[in-house]
């Protein structure tokens, strides 16, 4: 049985073996190159000279790491519409079910083999290319400290492992209730995208409590990459803060004094007398002791929330795979 699925996989996992090398090839020439400009630019730096180096690296290497993760992102879902969709919907197409599941081997047996060896081979290349791709921008992510972002967070480590393997069972399991192969492709394509899109913008963000504190106005954080709004109730607004390394659940939080009550455009007049001195300006904002909450995932919890999500989606496909199995005993 395993030898039988290995032949008629083998033409995809060729191919898929093919295609992982000369992406392996490409990856390592790039680690190579963003490893030579950390060393030579970033290591070490201080002043302008550290913040113009790490701004060409984002310009230099950014749009490529960016492209490089959305491909990863649409790899799982190749997976579950050519290797996966096709599984059942194949054989019940072609009706050569009545001959393939009328032989010594029973139907929920050829199914756990044919699931249990593509869906290995799903992870195998996922995690692979996950792999490569962690190494590779290895320090350009340790410089942007964007490892909570949408794209970034699924692109790397162990998290891609999941989604290869649940696209997979989804595609089996699809065309097995669909019954053809193309729609049963659609269908993947679009629950999997579906789910690719609600999982960070709604579930991921509450697999664990946020942090929330209140974060002194200081000289470093005026400093930092932020931005002050005033709204149109005339008080402020800070918008860009976040933690270093950390995950903002806000875009925005008011400015308030230390009493508490709202900080006003009134109150920033004194302040702002003199705009060309941006030194006084700062020095002079940070002397009224204003503050903010920020609510965030702390850096610490990335690991955390990578194998939760691996988890979950690995829990998905158990439960997806049991329900094909009894499916195809009881319907097909």
């Amino acid at each position: 049985m395993i030898w039988l699925t290995w032949r008629q996989l083998r033409a995809q996992s060729v191919a898929a073996a093919a295609a992982l090398t000369l992406l392996a090839l490409y990856l390592i020439h790039l680690g190579r190159g963003i490893r030579a400009f950390h060393d030579t630019r970033i290591a070490g730096c201080a002043g302008d000279a550290c913040r113009l180096a790490r701004m060409q690296l984002r310009g230099d290497y950014g749009d490529t790491v960016a492209l490089l993760g959305l491909l990863l992102l649409v790899v799982p879902a190749l997976i579950g519409v050519f290797w996966g969709a096709p599984l059942v919907a194949r054989e019940l197409e072609e009706r050569t079910d009545r001959l393939v599941w009328n032989q010594s081997v029973t139907r929920t047996r050829w199914l756990a083999v044919k699931l249990t060896v593509v869906g290995l081979c799903s992870a195998l290349v996922t995690g692979a290319f996950s792999l490569l791709l962690t190494w590779s921008a290895g320090p350009y992510d340790a410089v942007t400290g964007e490892r909570f972002a949408a794209v970034n967070f699924a692109a790397r480590d162990v998290v891609p492992v999941g989604y290869g393997v649940f696209a997979f069972v989804l595609g089996a399991v699809a065309g097995m209730l669909v019954r053809r192969t193309l729609p049963a492709m659609a269908v993947t394509l679009v629950v999997f995208t579906a789910l690719q899109v609600l999982v960070p913008a709604v579930v991921r963000q509450h697999l664990m409590p946020p942090v929330t504190e209140t974060v002194a106005m200081d000289t470093t954080v005026l400093r930092g990459d932020i931005g002050l709004s005033l709204e149109d109730d005339g008080t402020f607004t800070i918008r860009g803060y976040t933690v270093p390394g950390g995950w903002a659940l806000r875009d925005s939080s008011p400015v308030v004094k230390s009493d508490g009550s709202a900080y006003t455009g009134d109150d920033a007049k004194p302040c702002v007398a003199d705009i060309g001195d941006m030194d006084a300006t700062i020095a002079c904002t940070a002397a009224q002791r204003l503050r903010f909450e920020h609510t965030y995932q702390p850096a610490g919890r990335y690991w955390t929330f990578q194998w939760i999500e691996l988890s979950l989606y690995l829990l998905l496909s158990l439960l997806l795979a049991g329900f094909g199995l009894g499916w195809l005993r009881r319907r097909v």
